[in-house]
């Protein structure tokens, strides 16, 4: 094969291929540079910038979207958001009562101090703050009232520890939402006491019913005595100023009868006696005399 007439490309000279190679690192950098010199801040979250050279900056960045030294520095967020933490801790009351007691608290951490959170506890501050000091405002409060008194007063309990909690939490730079108590259990030989207790309480109330109950019967035995005093009282009394009162009250109680007999469906006879109308005996002393 003859080679003489091949004709070869013309290639770049030297400082046109030096010039390529530098552009397209230029270009590569200027790219990483870019992609990496830019980081965003989403919606309650907050920012602080480690320097390489300075350490962290006592600046907080907001959300959005900021620029940093590729490689010299880093952003690290933090959720300013409240969180929920449940916290059980076993203490003893005053009354050297074991009390099983479940905490919820709403925690997040003071924006304006994330560089010295950062500094002192670093990114997992819950983790090295909240359980410890939640176990100890626990025991401190709950020594101070008796088991029954935890019952009773739950919402005092619950300000004190919220009080004690949230001045312990501020010296960490930690801020408190809200505290609540979510549970309370005693030991057995103290449930089993009041639940005796309550029902000692309602045989105490059940016998206090039946007494006042009593009272009430006798008082209205009483008043019914009275009534039917009275009324034959007056009943003696009408009959003595005017006897025809007793041929009235006859009337009255054949007109009874009659309707009773009148809305059977049987065939009743009766006398005239039986029916109180023995005309005989309607007549008056009057009528007698004359």
């Amino acid at each position: 094969m003859n080679l003489n007439n091949v004709k070869m490309p013309n290639m770049p000279s030297g400082g046109a291929a030096s010039a390529l190679i530098k552009l397209g690192i230029v270009a590569g950098l200027g790219i990483y540079g870019i992609g990496n010199s830019l980081y965003n801040v989403e919606g309650g979250h907050r920012a602080i910038v480690f320097n390489r050279i300075v350490g962290i900056k006592d600046k907080v960045y907001p959300e959005g979207t900021h620029f940093m030294i590729p490689w010299f520095e880093r952003p690290v967020i933090y959720d300013v958001r409240a969180r929920p933490h449940l916290v059980e801790s076993t203490s003893g009351s005053r009354d050297l009562q074991m009390v099983k007691i479940g905490l919820r608290v709403l925690t997040r951490p003071i924006p304006d101090q994330l560089p010295t959170v950062y500094r002192t506890l670093g990114e997992n501050y819950n983790e090295r703050v909240l359980p410890s000091i939640i176990h100890e405002t626990l025991k401190a409060v709950v020594a101070q009232f008796n088991a029954s008194q935890l019952l009773t007063q739950r919402e005092n309990v619950s300000r004190e520890i919220r009080k004690l909690l949230t001045e312990r939490a501020a010296s960490f730079n930690i801020a408190l939402d809200d505290v609540s108590i979510t549970s309370l259990t005693f030991g057995r030989e103290f449930t089993a006491a009041i639940e005796a207790k309550q029902v000692a309480a309602q045989e105490a109330e059940r016998a206090k019913f039946v007494v006042e109950k009593a009272e009430q019967d006798k008082q209205s035995a009483i008043i019914r005595a009275q009534g039917e005093a009275k009324s034959a009282q007056l009943i003696g009394q009408a009959i003595a100023n005017n006897p025809a009162f007793i041929t009235l009250r006859k009337i009255e109680a054949s007109q009874e009868i009659a309707r009773t007999v009148a809305a059977s469906n049987n065939k009743v006879y009766l006398a005239s006696d039986d029916l109180l109308l023995n005309l005989h005996d309607l007549n008056s002393p009057q009528g007698g005399k004359k």
